[in-house]
């Protein structure tokens, strides 16, 4: 796989293997014969090809066109189409086709829909709880525009895992995050633990975008407060030229030691290195189990 990201050389320590043969090719015949999209692809995740050909993806709902445009993502920005009644059966056959015993959901961002998306992902959840009803579902949610009755739609259906990413810190929010409120996402995080003593909640955090570790810190103690059981630490990666550019690349060690100070705060679950995405080794994090009955 190509060295480059947007303009800028990886260091060593990010430069991928490239995948088996055929297995992204797999995978894509799979979604594409089912109308159905992975953020995996959509965003250029660097990982596909090793959870591709791991027989395992991260299902994109709700279309592949995001009403939003943050400076760091690669999902295409514009008006998406109205939300498919048949997505959720057509998720239920492609894992049954996989053979998956963990799943992640999640979407784009749909603020052109009342209610966010909310009741689609609450059907898909429950389409898949219908065939496996022991199915470990984790979501990762968009933030709603702080709707409490989306976010309650959502956490009704019982997933296991409630995600949402804070992305980065306060001060860059106006050039990566325009439109989402840092407060606001750590308020729905902190609502969702509440909606379901059971669930178990998690966040993410992309680093490189010019943030200050004093900044990560804080951000870190700021979802601890808020009741946060889970965390991912990754490198941010440029999509493209016309995306944020990458002000650092964190080495290793120093998301290892950004793993350790996170334990050290009571995080259950920490996944913290430069290829770590918010879905990678999911089921392995928490484990498969919620927090009670």
């Amino acid at each position: 796989m190509s060295s480059m990201v947007g303009l800028q050389r990886l260091p060593d320590w990010l430069r991928l293997r490239a995948p088996p043969p055929g297995a992204v090719e797999r995978m894509g015949d799979l979604t594409a014969g089912l109308g159905l999209h992975t953020v995996c692809e959509s965003a250029r995740c660097p990982n596909q090809g090793e959870c591709f050909a791991q027989g395992t993806a991260t299902f994109l709902l709700l279309g592949d066109t995001c009403t939003r445009a943050c400076s760091f993502c690669a999902v295409a920005s514009g008006h998406p189409s109205p939300p498919d009644p048949a997505e959720p059966e057509r998720i239920v056959e492609a894992v049954r086709r996989l053979g998956l015993d963990y799943v992640v959901l999640t979407s784009v961002t749909r603020d052109d829909l009342p209610d966010g998306g909310a009741a689609h992902f609450a059907t898909t959840i429950r389409a898949l709880h219908a065939c496996w009803p022991s199915l470990p579902v984790e979501v990762l949610v968009p933030d709603f525009r702080g709707c409490l009755h989306a976010l309650h739609t959502v956490v009704a259906a019982r997933p296991a895992v409630l995600a949402h990413n804070l992305e980065t810190v306060p001060r860059l929010y106006p050039a990566v995050r325009p439109g989402a409120s840092f407060s606001g996402s750590l308020e729905l995080l902190r609502r969702a633990g509440g909606m379901d003593a059971g669930l178990r909640t998690k966040s993410g955090l992309m680093l490189g975008l010019g943030e200050e570790g004093a900044e990560v810190l804080w951000a870190m103690a700021q979802l601890r407060e808020a009741g946060c059981h889970c965390l991912t630490l990754g490198q941010y990666l440029q999509p493209s030229p016309r995306h944020h550019p990458v002000v650092r690349f964190v080495p290793p060690e120093e998301f290892e030691e950004y793993r350790h100070i996170a334990e050290g705060m009571g995080f259950r679950g920490v996944a913290s290195g430069p290829l770590v995405r918010s879905s990678y080794h999911a089921a392995g994090l928490l484990g498969c189990a919620r927090n009670g009955p």
